[in-house]
């Protein structure tokens, strides 16, 4: 029997862990050993009520303690260092500057660890040092309020619609140090000049650092603010093993994470996964197989299709050609593909495998049949990084819908050679919009 794969966390995780064992340090003057961090999603406080915890908040999906590799007073050493260049340099850009009126300063760092499935990530330090500093009673300053509402995009732009209802307050605020990068050009789920702490760290930051504030509320003389500053020392070095450059994201790596922790698969897992998947959904009696790329877009076909039981639904990741052969070779009397753009563009290009490693989009091609459609956005196309920019564009071309239809009949026509027989699409944005059925 073979051994089974060992789970591990997220870089979101380990910023989390790291600034609860900072603040922890402000509030009782002790430096914790390991610390309890939340994990998202977060059960939603609108339909969910029943799911809320005797302070208010949501619950978080689960806890993972989290060892503490350092915690102390002041500054991380790499974001001392950064505001200290900055203080002679503006044009410094390393790290984002200090609040003022700081009050107290700790940081505390936690070595991430992939699990039995590491990234480059892996076995890098993550440090957060949290801040605290005077906040107004009343109201922020103009330039701190436009922080916190930056800082709370209108939906979950890690995909699909908001299944979270943890808020941005306006006393914590999330920044970036050095070793984290800062995004450049737009199509990524967090806006051009902010750091690359994506919205799920981001929200799983402040529900755990909400939750601790509330155990020391009664001890709180007057609103103090909390800032937050992640940093990743061997950031910079580590980003040429990612895809951040090609991305536009500058400088380091980006803070991630969804769930948390990090499930471990290898290619043949996945694959049977996918294969037993399959065929417990035919098994039990389901007519229709419902195939997505990830958490994501399975939560909004499920959406879509409210009455299918969720054994229908299979995730398939990156594995298209594998799972479409697999599914047609099943008696399903339909089957059903649900994915975002780079997806359904890179199935549409005849991609067996779709992962960003192995298959890369062709702008070229893709503007090709935007220009075959009359859209003006074509030659921009030409020059986007991400799909997600190419699609908006596309959105807010008049021509826009029809390639986004011809995109959608090439991926149909390439599911249907895999799958020996027709297969029926679902595009949808990462804001939980359907943009298209076929």
């Amino acid at each position: 029997m073979a051994e089974k794969l060992r789970e591990g966390f997220t870089t979101g995780s380990a910023a989390t862990g790291a600034a609860l064992a900072a603040l922890q340090l402000l509030r009782t003057g002790t430096a914790p050993d390991a610390i309890p961090v939340p994990l998202p999603p977060f059960r939603a406080q609108g339909a969910h009520n029943q799911c809320k915890n005797t302070n208010g908040l949501p619950e978080p999906r689960g806890w993972l303690r989290l060892n503490i590799e350092s915690c102390a007073t002041g500054p991380a050493p790499e974001l001392d260092a950064a505001w200290a260049a900055a203080e002679a340099d503006a044009a410094n850009g390393l790290a984002d500057p200090p609040p003022p009126d700081i009050i107290a300063i700790a940081h505390a760092s936690i070595i991430k660890d992939g699990g039995d499935d590491p990234d480059a990530t892996s076995g890098a330090r993550i440090t957060a040092t949290v801040v605290e500093s005077a906040l107004p009673p009343t109201h922020l300053p103009a330039n701190q309020a436009e922080d916190a509402a930056r800082q709370a995009p209108a939906h979950n732009a890690e995909g699909g619609s908001p299944d979270t209802t943890v808020a941005y307050p306006d006393h914590i605020i999330i920044k970036g140090g050095p070793g984290v990068g800062r995004v450049t050009l737009p199509g990524l789920p967090v806006p051009v000049g902010q750091a690359a702490v994506n919205p799920v760290p981001r929200q799983q930051i402040t529900y755990a650092l909400q939750a601790q504030e509330q155990k020391y509320a009664a001890a709180l003389q007057g609103r103090t603010r909390l800032t937050v500053f992640v940093s990743v020392p061997a950031g910079a070095q580590l980003a040429h093993k990612t895809f951040n450059p090609r991305l536009g994201i500058e400088g380091g790596i980006s803070i991630l994470g969804t769930q948390g922790t990090v499930r471990p698969f290898s290619h043949d897992a996945w694959k049977a996964t996918i294969e037993q998947g399959l065929a417990v959904a035919r098994a039990t009696g389901c007519h229709c197989a419902c195939l997505t790329t990830g958490r994501r877009s399975e939560r909004l076909l499920m959406e879509r299709y409210p009455d299918l039981p969720e054994r229908c639904f299979v995730q398939v990741a990156d594995f298209a050609q594998f799972s479409l052969q697999a599914v047609g070779s099943m008696q399903f009397e339909r089957i059903i593909w649900g994915c975002f753009f780079g997806k359904l563009v890179k199935l549409a290009q005849g991609h067996a495998y779709t992962h960003a490693k192995d298959s890369t989009l062709d702008m070229q091609a893709l503007a090709q049949l935007a220009s075959e459609a009359g859209a003006a956005c074509a030659d921009a196309i030409t020059r986007c990084v991400t799909a997600a920019h190419a699609l908006e564009l596309l959105l807010a071309d008049s021509a826009g819908t029809e390639t986004i239809k011809r995109v959608a009949q090439q991926a149909a026509r390439t599911a249907q050679l895999f799958a020996g027989r027709p297969v029926s699409l679902h595009l949808f944005h990462t804001d939980g919009r359907e943009l298209l059925a076929l």
